[in-house]
């Protein structure tokens, strides 16, 4: 038992002196119980690597039960007290990418301050959708709300909470946009990519790469904020997801148009380690974001 608490500590830090902190032993005790488990299993397990113990094929397989084993055990044991939130004064941390800083936590925050006021936010912002596993990884967000990141192995673990399709915003002015917006229109027009994370090209275009088409792109931007007030004050068009274009429709006096192209939905999810899935505030916390998302 001791050594599967042991192997389910070191999938979740994929350090080995964290690990043996979250368990409560020495580093050694911690090196000696991973030598033992390679021994046992007939495999490295972990490989060292420049961002910590990268699992292997084996480990990554083991890494679910063991958990969903221990968790099990841990409840049948351990009777936790049920969390009150309207008597709470704590502070959740919460990781965001634009889009639901825009569309969720307004709405968050509100349900917040009628119902359950001794609970306060931590908001912290990143980009990149594999960031929101560094932040969860070295303890420094509870949970993130993001699009979902490509290494979400066993100790990562997440949900679908909103889901959104594009439009195509201009501002009033463009002769195009007086015009049906067909292909042929959209592409005479200079074009905003949201690109969080850098790159010169997006899923628009990609889909007019399928149809061997291009889009003139005129800025590429990596945060959603300034999108809506450059296409007001330029002949600019940008293809955004709808919530965000219906918020700055009017103050913007910006025209919606479907694409011309198929795109995919997108779909940003609630995501957290797998050490706190079982704690009871967390838990609720967890909830609490799916309700008021549901009401979007």
């Amino acid at each position: 038992m001791n050594l599967l608490v042991a192997f389910d500590a070191l999938m979740s830090e994929r350090n080995v002196t964290r690990a043996a902190i979250q368990v409560g032993v020495s580093q050694p005790a911690m090196s000696a119980a991973l030598s033992r488990l390679r021994t046992l299993l007939g495999d490295p397990l972990f490989q060292r690597s420049a961002d910590g113990l990268l699992p292997t094929a084996r480990a990554r397989d083991l890494a679910a039960p063991i958990a969903q084993a221990l968790q099990q055990i841990e409840a049948a044991m351990v009777r936790q007290p049920a969390f009150q939130p309207e008597t709470a004064s704590l502070t959740f941390r919460l990781g965001l990418q634009d889009y639901p800083t825009l569309v969720l936590l307004p709405a968050l925050l509100e349900a917040l301050e009628k119902s359950i006021p001794g609970v306060s936010l931590n908001v912290l912002a990143f980009n990149d959708r594999d960031a929101a596993v560094d932040l969860l990884d070295a303890g420094m967000i509870d949970v993130a709300i993001g699009v979902l990141p490509g290494n979400t192995d066993g100790r990562i673990l997440t949900r679908p909470l909103l889901r959104d399709e594009f439009v195509t915003i201009v501002s009033t002015d463009p002769l195009a946009a007086r015009r049906a917006m067909d292909l042929a229109s959209y592409l005479d027009l200079q074009h905003v990519l949201v690109s969080p994370e850098g790159q010169l090209h997006g899923l628009v275009d990609q889909a007019l790469a399928q149809q061997g088409l291009k889009r003139k792109l005129a800025l590429t931007l990596p945060q959603l904020f300034a999108v809506p007030a450059v296409v007001a004050r330029t002949n600019m068009a940008a293809t955004i997801l709808k919530r965000v274009a219906l918020q700055a429709q009017a103050s913007h006096g910006l025209m919606l148009f479907a694409p011309p192209l198929a795109l995919p939905e997108i779909v940003f999810h609630l995501i957290w380690h797998r050490r706190s899935d079982s704690h009871p505030a967390q838990r609720w916390f967890r909830e609490f974001i799916a309700e008021q998302a549901v009401d979007l």
